[in-house]
């Protein structure tokens, strides 16, 4: 998956993972900021956020794409 940096100051284009379903228990969304990427809980959206370099979003990407 590859992100774009999106919205500015606190709006940003969340994008839904397309393994989250509205009635399953894993629902991932994730965001592109100037500096890093940031993954939260879609059902959970004022919650707690990760915030990752954008380098250690790319080693992940392929580690959790292939679960």
């Amino acid at each position: 998956m590859t992100l774009k940096a999106a919205g500015t100051g606190t709006q940003r284009e969340w994008i839904k993972s397309s393994y989250s379903t509205s009635d399953g228990p894993d629902c991932v969304e994730v965001a592109a900021a100037p500096e890093n990427i940031l993954v939260r809980d879609s059902k959970n959206p004022t919650g707690p956020r990760l915030t990752l370099a954008p380098a250690t979003w790319a080693t992940f990407l392929p580690y959790v794409s292939g679960h």
